[in-house]
């Protein structure tokens, strides 16, 4: 048996992708440089330990450390970035060793360092670490906190959140332990935190206690169990390979200066995303995740035209038909001056016309095709259909989700979500999908003023009046067709003057799509309707909802439904009403609701499963895990478990 080998020196570096791009060679070729750099450089000695053998050295201070760099606490070392102590040994895995290290101390002094024969892939370690960082920026947005809310601390655990605390010039996140342990995490570390999620109220240790690594040791093992499942689940789409996308050409250069506005950082992001994935050979299945407005559509399109430039069909599947004529008008005035040819399919098309558009998809010249539920039909036929795009996957049934699962398979996707369905949202966190998430707003966007109310007369005359007397239009939900018209009577003996048309689901789609035009040409004033809103055109003059009864709707449901209005620089308004009484899952749903700003949509999502509960992926057993670490963590986790075993594949 080999025997350890003994270092006599030993250099430990910060998480950080600078040095995520360097090999474990360059750390041993550079490292004179390296120290010499750490003498007056604030960068290398902000982000580097350099420890020798018989140096004086503080354990509690390196521990520290340690935590800044980024290092998990961990019961067992066996990963690069994970460092565990017992007693007066550290055990470490640097980003710049093959192999772990043991460090004894006796006092403050280093008495010995050994390479353990734990060691790893280096390629895989990288890869992971990157993951790393990119899942811990987005589950750290600590926005909105509240004293009271649940924290997790990826080495400590489960707290409460007291508070921002001031110790001289250093602020700091308080968190609370069990038995009044406080935990002092300094402002800047937020990688180290993210919000608790998960469906009851969580256990809380001692602060330091072995309770928590305990945990995480034994739900990395389920995780593993289940990350190999996964894969299973996903074998199918891994092996369907195609060719990767070549650069883009004139068509996408041209749709991208056409573009009216100024992209936002989060659009040129998913932007990058997307090129990113149709740059490889494995299809892309890509979620991009933004509010209502917040541009998501022009990213469709963008990646559409990158299909059609190399040679593929492209089609986008709406919920609604509403929402397929107004991507049909928009896209064919974007590329009007370009040699494509859109095409529609949807109810509002008489037989002739069907049927000629069946004709153009099957023979191919037809490059984009916009549609509804009934682009999954037998009798559509695409001649190379090369990328979907779904817009809001969770609007559709179980047989329709059976359908666009074998569509799917070697084909590239984009699901386009204001609010992700929680397996949605899972697997995106698992990293079996590819997630964008779109938080900021438009130039010029004010966000919604939400009023959650108790439902009367004098709230809807006041709200209205107010937006008919600026010249504005109103959106009143109401959800019941049998009731529906009763509704728009009444209204009109309220606001006699003002003009108000009815719809819901049941009328025909000729009527259906003369009435939305109509309102978007401000015939009307007032369009009291159904949830078939949901997924409306964007009217910009339109800029107060009043929902009649909020609470039949779900969290994410009203999110969306929020987002009919404030699609201009005017100030909107979104009354959600409701009767007599408010039971208590109703009560959190719209208290969220009151509390969402602009771009939430993505921890609305995240909220709306934990008051109504996630399910899961596979079944039940993972709830357990998922409660003892929250959602947020155990993604984190289940995707690095996945990542490492696709390298070892």
């Amino acid at each position: 048996m080999d025997r350890p080998k003994l270092l006599s020196r030993l250099l430990i570096t910060s998480i950080d992708p600078y040095f995520l791009e360097k090999g474990n060679v360059w750390f041993e070729e550079h490292m004179d440089e390296i120290l010499e750099a750490r003498k007056n450089q604030s960068f290398f000695q902000d982000n580097t330990l350099y420890l020798r053998q018989g140096a004086e050295e503080g354990l509690s201070l390196l521990l520290r450390k340690l935590d800044e760099f980024g290092y998990e606490k961990v019961f067992q070392v066996r990963d690069p970035g994970e460092f565990s102590r017992l007693g007066g040994t550290l055990e470490i895995f640097p980003i710049t060793k093959t192999n772990a290290v043991r460090i004894e101390f006796l006092g403050n002094t280093v008495e010995s360092m050994e390479e353990l024969a734990v060691n790893a892939d280096e390629e895989t370690t990288k890869t992971i670490l990157k993951k790393r960082l990119q899942s811990q920026k987005t589950f750290s947005d600590l926005q909105d906190l509240k004293p009271g809310d649940f924290l997790v601390h990826i080495d400590h655990g489960v707290a409460k959140f007291a508070g921002i605390k001031s110790i001289g010039s250093v602020q700091y996140y308080l968190l609370q332990y069990a038995q009044e342990d406080k935990l002092f995490v300094p402002v800047g570390l937020e990688r180290k935190l993210s919000r608790y999620v998960g469906f009851a109220d969580p256990p809380i240790s001692r602060l330091g206690s072995s309770v928590w690594t305990k945990t995480k040791k034994r739900v990395r093992e389920d995780i593993e169990k289940t990350a190999k499942e996964l894969l299973e689940l996903y074998a199918q789409r891994e092996v369907s390979l195609r060719p990767p996308y070549g650069p883009p050409e004139e068509l996408t250069l041209r749709v991208q200066h056409s573009f009216p506005y100024q992209e936002t950082p989060d659009q040129i992001q998913a932007l990058k995303d997307i090129e990113r994935d149709l740059l490889k050979q494995e299809p892309m299945d890509r979620i991009v995740c933004g509010d209502v407005g917040f541009g998501k559509t022009e990213i469709a399109l963008r990646a559409m035209i990158r299909a059609v430039e190399q040679g593929y069909q492209a089609a986008i599947l709406s919920p609604t038909t509403i929402l397929a004529l107004q991507h049909f008008q928009n896209f064919t005035e974007r590329v009007k001056d370009l040699p494509l040819t859109i095409s529609v399919l949807s109810r509002l098309q008489n037989a002739k016309e069907e049927q000629k558009t069946l004709q153009n998809i099957r023979e191919g010249t037809a490059d984009i095709i916009v549609g509804t539920h009934r682009l999954l039909s037998r009798d559509v036929q695409f001649k190379n259909l090369g990328l979907l795009v779904i817009d809001d996957e969770q609007r559709f049934g179980v047989k329709q989700k059976e359908k666009l699962r074998q569509m799917r398979t070697g084909m590239d996707t984009l699901s386009l979500s204001a609010t992700p369905i929680p397996r949605t949202l899972y697997m995106s966190l698992a990293s079996l999908k590819g997630l964008s998430i779109m938080q900021t707003a438009p130039q010029g966007r004010i966000p919604v003023q939400i009023f959650v109310e108790r439902r009367k007369e004098s709230v809807i005359k006041k709200a209205i009046t107010q937006e008919l007397d600026r010249e504005g239009q109103v959106y009143y939900l109401h959800n019941r067709i049998g009731t529906i018209y009763t509704v728009a009577k009444h209204l009109n003996r309220l606001f006699p003057r003002a003009k108000i048309r009815a719809i819901h689901g049941q009328i025909g789609q000729q009527e259906l799509r003369k009435t939305m035009d109509g309102f978007r040409d401000k015939e009307y004033d007032i369009l009291v309707a159904t949830t078939i809103i949901e997924n409306g055109i964007d009217l910009p003059n339109v800029n107060t909802l009043i929902v009649e009864d909020a609470t039949k709707l779900g969290l994410s449901q009203a999110y969306q439904i929020r987002g009919r209005v404030g699609r201009s620089s005017a100030q909107s308004y979104a009354y959600f009403l409701y009767g007599s009484r408010l039971q208590e899952k109703a009560k959190l749903r719209l208290s969220a609701l009151r509390e969402a700003g602009l771009g939430s949509g993505y921890k609305i999502a995240l909220r709306d499963m934990e008051i109504r509960g996630a399910g899961n992926i596979l079944g039940k057993e993972q709830s357990g895990s998922v409660n003892a670490l929250g959602l947020n963590l155990y993604c984190q986790m289940l995707s690095e478990a996945v990542e490492k075993l696709k390298h070892a594949r």
